[in-house]
């Protein structure tokens, strides 16, 4: 996978499933370097971004409100 994701939802369990499934990717991913957390951030009702972030401490998520 390519980060960082943008996820644009319908509903609130399918919000919830997509961001674990993002957030558990991402987690993936930050482990083979350790250098990065992760930021969620939601940019409206239905859309967000789960991105790699060199601001976050590695082992860490961090959300973000951008709306």
């Amino acid at each position: 996978m390519n980060f960082p994701l943008t996820l644009t939802v319908s509903d609130r369990q399918s919000m919830d499933s997509e961001l674990d499934a993002a957030v558990a990717a991402a987690k993936a991913h930050a482990l083979t370097g350790q250098r990065h957390g992760i930021l969620v951030t939601r940019h409206g009702v239905d859309k967000f971004t789960v991105a790699l972030s060199e601001t976050v401490p590695f082992g860490l998520t961090r959300e973000h409100q951008a709306w």
